[in-house]
């Protein structure tokens, strides 16, 4: 067997495996989250920060914010539900690598180049709950910059979701090209205490 062919057997073994591990992690995070609207609300959400910032009337802009009250909440309540559920899985199920290269089973090779996303949900929970637009003063900075922070915190936990099923560097790859957004703009963009916290955890 010459080189060439085993390059190409094994990078195929390498693919295989791949796969199936994306598949059990896909599966995975679909069981916890079909019981709940998470997806359905954020976009609700991020539509209507849009909608609110970008209306030049300000006694029209003050009637959008507090119909976005009940999907804020309801995002918040579910989300932190979600975060609940998933804490309670075994750890070994709940690891993702760090490394930028998609390789099968890196969490069990090196797992030192691992984060466990179960801290990570809790985290995303943590700070959707804290950066309501609800929560602002009656000032309209005050609501978008809010709004611009939530914005963020769930592009960064979208982000995180897609980390989990098919790898850092497709999750940033897909945050750019559904959100025009890099992901190091999200990072940038998120809550201080939120980034503080979130680096922290993929350097544990």
């Amino acid at each position: 067997m010459d080189f060439f062919t085993l390059v190409i057997i094994v990078t195929a073994v390498l693919f295989v495996l791949k796969k199936q591990e994306q598949r059990q992690h896909t599966q995975l995070l679909a069981q916890h989250l079909s019981r709940f609207q998470i997806e359905k609300l954020m976009a609700n959400l991020m539509e209507g920060y849009l909608r609110a910032a970008g209306e030049p009337d300000a006694q029209r802009r003050a009637q959008i914010w507090p119909t976005l009250e009940g999907n804020e909440g309801s995002l918040a309540s579910q989300f932190q539900r979600f975060a609940d559920e998933f804490a309670a899985l075994p750890a070994e199920q709940t690891r993702a690598s760090t490394l930028p290269l998609a390789l099968p089973y890196m969490t069990r090779v090196i797992p030192s180049a691992t984060v466990d996303m179960r801290e990570l949900m809790k985290l995303h929970a943590k700070a959707i709950a804290a950066s309501r637009v609800s929560e602002a003063t009656d000032d309209d900075d005050d609501r978008k910059r809010r709004a611009f922070t939530m914005t963020a915190e769930l592009m960064l936990m979208q982000h995180t979701c897609h980390w989990f099923c098919r790898g850092r560097t497709v999750a940033s790859m897909r945050l750019l090209a559904r959100h025009k957004t890099a992901y190091e703009q999200v990072l940038q963009s998120v809550a201080p205490a939120t980034l503080k916290a979130y680096q922290k955890l993929l350097k544990a």
